[in-house]
């Protein structure tokens, strides 16, 4: 283990890429061949980690050399800048980077161009693209299981790609069964043609892939310095398109775009476009979408390919599921003492609240435990269903008292948000708490607010509402409920 204080720069840069890339801390273990108490350990700031280790994260996570950056050796001195096995197009600047992607007969076609210039010393003989499809975002279990079955092939994507009007050569970086790596190289079997110092070259690429492999998303990540970005997707009318995207960096989380795709109809197709100037090194730009079934007489429209709830809370930072950090008692705050890591924990858990309300609406009121967001931690907060109301911030939280009468509600929670389960509560409680400055408080909750509470308290116990449900009754799936943006029923 490793001085606290100066793995927290890693543990922070750790848990940003965690976040922001959609990985579960179980997730991520097991991508890693690692134990999932040990991610927790390492965002903790318990646990320092191997040089091997955090070479092996910083690739799975794309993060580009952060997390090597941040950690630091036994000495506390930080190690030599990470560098790229294969540099990519050094020298290389992006003026324009266009991306079209149509969906067309079960079918995507993505369509890549490029205005490229050579701002280095040398000449440049290749570029690096990549190739990537999740078909259930947030559900790598379900994805992999696809992608080993049926593993995406160079057949199927009949990739092209020219310089101009020469035909680029092209060879394998990574072939695994849904991510490809390939160096276009500015050469064929005819000629070469380097791009030189400061001259400019226009590339494009296309593949396709069909609906069954690729899930509802399109993500942009700028890894070489750009000047302009644009995206266009392309959907037919009948589907009933909708758009949206969320973007991230490395200062900033989860968030919408800050425009609005543009939305045009041209004959049979519904066209969104996109665009940013300057986007910063190392932002991912991410697109998605819904589409429907054509409209018909017989049947109201149902969704081909709908992002499941649970992957939406995923893609918002949400420990889903699985995590052994939902089933583990969270560590008390000796306060005031540490007062300053119980404001950060707060601090994190209303920024996710933010990015949660932009994926749905909580008519009841909703609430995060610590653990829910990758912090083993005792804080948990509370929004109620007035908006009007104050946070309901608790830490260190005890149940000292519950009434003796009791309701069944139906319950949801952020880290499994695919079904509602029907739990029995007290209508009262009285909670045990703890402020920052050390002063211990016990405070009364009734009917809903006592219902969140309970909920949030018992996350930071290692108990989920399944735990709390009736011998005999099952969780339905929220397709089911009924209750979505309403207020719970007391009479």
């Amino acid at each position: 283990m490793g001085d606290r204080s100066q793995n927290e720069p890693f543990a922070a840069a750790l848990k940003h890429f965690r976040t922001i890339r959609g990985f579960s801390a179980a997730a991520l273990a097991r991508r890693l061949g690692i134990d999932p108490s040990y991610i927790s350990h390492l965002e903790a700031g318990r646990e320092r980690g191997s040089s091997d280790l955090i070479r092996r994260m910083d690739r799975e996570l794309e993060a580009a050399g952060a997390l090597w950056n941040a950690w630091k050796d036994d000495d506390g001195e930080p190690l030599p800048a990470e560098t790229p096995e294969e540099p990519t197009s050094t020298g290389v600047l992006v003026l324009e980077d266009e991306a079209r992607l149509t969906y067309a007969g079960g079918v995507y076609c993505l369509r890549m161009r490029r205005l490229l210039r050579n701002v280095g010393s040398v000449p440049v003989t290749r570029y690096l693209v990549r190739i990537a499809v999740d078909r259930y975002p947030g559900e790598p279990e379900r994805s992999n299981a696809l992608y080993r079955a049926r593993p995406l092939t160079w057949d199927e994507l009949r990739l092209e790609a020219h310089c101009g009007k020469e035909a680029m050569g092209w060879r394998v970086k990574h072939d695994r069964d849904a991510f490809k790596e390939i160096w276009l190289t500015f050469a064929n079997d005819q000629a070469r043609f380097p791009l030189y110092p400061d001259q400019e070259a226009e590339i494009t690429y296309t593949y396709t892939v069909s609906g069954d492999k690729w899930g509802p998303w399109f993500q942009r990540a700028v890894r070489v310095p750009t000047s302009e970005l644009s995206v266009t997707l392309a959907f037919p009318t009948a589907l009933d398109p909708t758009v949206w995207g969320t973007e991230t960096s490395l200062t900033a989380d989860f968030a919408p775009l800050r425009t609005q795709p543009v939305r045009t109809v041209d004959g049979d197709q519904t066209i969104f476009s996109w665009s940013t100037r300057d986007p910063q090194l190392h932002a991912r730009y991410r697109l998605e979408w819904r589409l429907k079934t054509p409209h018909t007489a017989e049947s109201e429209s149902e969704p081909v390919n709908p992002i499941p709830p649970s992957a939406a809370m995923a893609s918002a930072g949400i420990v889903q599921e699985g995590d052994p950090l939902l089933h583990t008692a969270a560590r008390r705050f000796d306060l005031p003492s540490e007062a300053d890591e119980a404001t950060r924990a707060v601090g994190e858990l209303l920024e996710a609240i933010e990015r949660v309300r932009q994926l749905h609406t909580f008519g009841k009121g909703m609430g995060i435990a610590a653990c829910q967001i990758g912090i083993d931690r005792a804080a948990a907060v509370v929004i109620p269903p007035n908006p009007d109301a104050e946070p309901i911030v608790l830490l260190n939280p005890v149940i000292a008292e519950t009434a003796a009468e009791s309701d069944e509600q139906y319950e949801g929670c952020l880290s499994f948000f695919d079904v509602r389960g029907l739990v029995p509560r007290p209508l009262s409680v009285v909670v045990a708490h703890t402020e920052l400055d050390g002063t211990h408080r016990l405070t009364r909750y009734e009917q809903g607010l006592a219902r969140l509470v309970l909920h949030e308290v018992d996350h930071l116990h290692g108990t989920l509402y399944r735990d709390r449900m009736l011998p005999g009754t099952e969780p339905i799936p929220v397709e089911e409920y009924r209750g979505t943006g309403r207020t719970w029923n007391y009479r």
